[in-house]
């Protein structure tokens, strides 16, 4: 784990804390993710390490349109920016959105295969790993042609390795062994 990772942690905890308290926990993804992506940007990250920029102008940038300048989550930007701590917002938000997740019952699942998982496979993967892990599932693809065939399937702390390169390897260590 990365140490601003575990920066971010304690206020993505916070923040998690006061959107359930406010009920508002979609408006506050929605909200950070925003944050996030303005802050993620090279200009943007530029101002926020600038000495001559305050707080409150990072924050008033930071802020999605309509937004009061007093609300609790304009407070909570206040609060990162008084800490210096504007450079994690990205790691707060995903952290966010993984308390969000887990509060949901979500497991976000990331599969990994040699060609585009079409629609009705990932219907199919989704259903046997709701049946395994009993919580709904967020299926995230990507085509990496290493593996060959098959798929490897990264559930968090669980990897299903169906692939071929996988099944290759195994068969490699079995043979030497």
């Amino acid at each position: 784990m990365s140490s601003a990772e575990s920066l971010a942690r304690p206020y993505a905890r916070a923040a998690f804390d006061l959107a359930r308290e406010a009920n508002a926990l979609n408006e506050w993804s929605k909200k950070l993710e925003f944050a996030a992506a303005v802050a993620s940007d090279p200009q943007v990250r530029q101002l926020i390490g600038n000495p001559g920029v305050t707080g409150e102008q990072l924050v008033g940038l930071l802020l999605p349109q309509g937004e009061k300048t007093d609300s609790a989550y304009a407070n909570f930007l206040g609060t990162l920016a008084a800490n210096r701590r504007l450079p994690i917002l990205v790691d707060v938000a995903q952290g966010f959105a993984v308390l969000k997740r887990e509060s949901e019952g979500v497991l976000k699942v990331r599969v990994r295969a040699a060609v585009p998982v079409d629609a009705a496979m990932a219907e199919t993967l989704k259903a046997a790993l709701t049946k395994r892990f009993g919580r709904q599932i967020e299926l995230e693809s990507e085509i990496d042609e290493s593996v060959i065939g098959g798929a490897i399937i990264d559930a968090g702390d669980v990897v299903i390795d169906g692939s071929v390169r996988g099944r290759l390897e195994r068969l490699a260590q079995n043979l030497t062994h």
